[in-house]
């Protein structure tokens, strides 16, 4: 009975828990509390860092390997559709499918805002390499600067599968933090008379143009980085199906049950890649501070942007809607609305952020695709 008892002691996760895991269980913890608690991104974060404290809690083999001879893990096969490359489209078929490109069409100068925001994926990149990460996981780095987590994902999964787990926490974390972080960059580049500029109210788009520019879109990127079809096809054939009027069953379908699924299942896997021996390393305290200047340069580039813009045109671009050419939607737009309105009561600034929010969407996936065709 003594024996028995013993065996069973043994066989506790009590016993086999390493210092790593003990530290690995209490990062989950902190980030379930900040998704929960503080409500930071907690549809991705709360299955992040629920997979983070499954896969690292011992003897549970969640993450076992397939053999001939025994089945894997529940977060093995789950993660499948991850490292196949599914799970990141389709949440981006999701996001095109809730996502009003109208803004956008109205104002196409706001693409040069989301254009200008990759700044920040391209000078990390120079820097992850300067730092010692090879070209591939350099790029891989470099991509949380588009502050777009499935993009970060898919990259990273291709790129550095090594540093997913740092990578897409990074990603999301900073993607969380944006009314933290980018309220001061913003004010630091422009003047309290730029702050309040009120811009004119966007013109209406007919339903043709929105219908159009979906495929139109997807012909010329496809035909320029064949690499970022993937995820601008997902894009824009949700956007098509919530424009085009004769597939709402589809659109509320990609909007709602199919984008919850695989929300969870791509949050699960993600933080079952974060197990101790791969996150507490040097590289990933590395990928933390490069992706926060990945952030910060990218929010930077969409400000200055929108000032180098302003000195060609009569009509001039409220600059704190260039901090939205990061491709956090719609959450970048609703900071710029804010910090609008501390400056000028009378500012109306979120359909004019959607613009370069929507044209950071694509233009990550555009910067994905620009560096899976160099580095992949």
């Amino acid at each position: 009975m003594t024996e028995l008892l013993l065996e069973f002691i043994r066989n506790t996760g009590f016993v086999n828990l390493t210092l790593a895991e003990v530290v690995m269980i209490g990062i989950a913890c902190v980030l379930l509390y900040l998704g929960i608690a503080k409500k930071y991104e907690p549809l991705l974060l709360v299955p992040i860092s629920f997979g983070i404290l499954l896969v690292n809690l011992p003897l549970g083999n969640l993450m076992q390997a397939e053999t001939a001879t025994q089945i894997g893990g529940l977060l093995y096969y789950f993660s499948r559709g991850l490292e196949l490359g599914i799970f990141p489209p389709l949440i981006f078929l999701g996001i095109g499918a809730m996502t009003d490109f109208g803004p956008l069409i109205a104002n196409p100068v706001t693409l040069l805002l989301g254009a200008a925001a990759q700044l920040g994926v391209f000078l990390t990149f120079i820097g992850a390499y300067a730092l010692g990460f090879t070209l591939k996981q350099a790029g891989a780095v470099g991509i949380i600067g588009g502050a777009d987590g499935p993009t970060a994902i898919y990259l990273a999964n291709y790129l550095a599968p090594e540093l997913l787990g740092s990578i897409a926490i990074a990603a999301y974390s900073y993607m969380a933090l944006v009314p933290i972080i980018q309220p001061p960059i913003m004010r630091f580049l422009t003047t309290p008379e730029e702050r309040r500029i009120e811009m004119k109210q966007l013109r209406p788009v007919s339903k043709t143009e929105k219908i159009i520019f979906p495929v139109l879109v997807l012909i010329v990127t496809g035909l320029l980085v064949p690499a970022a079809l993937p995820l601008l096809g997902m894009l824009m054939f949700g956007n098509l199906l919530r424009e085009c009027g004769v597939t709402k069953r589809l659109s509320k379908t990609a909007q709602n049950d199919l984008n919850n699924i695989v929300v969870i299942l791509l949050g699960l896997s993600v933080g079952a890649k974060a197990t101790a021996e791969y996150f507490l390393t040097l590289e990933t305290i590395k990928v933390i501070v490069l992706g926060l200047v990945a952030f910060a340069f990218g929010t930077a580039g969409g400000v200055l942007m929108a000032r180098v813009i302003n000195c060609f045109t009569k009509n001039k671009i409220n600059p704190l809607i260039g901090s939205a050419g990061v491709s956090a939607v719609p959450m970048a737009a609703r900071v710029s609305q804010q910090v609008g309105k501390e400056a000028n009561p009378n500012n109306y600034l979120l359909m004019h952020a959607m613009g370069p929010n929507v044209a950071g969407v694509i233009g990550s996936a555009v910067a994905a695709g620009i560096l899976l065709s160099f580095l992949g």
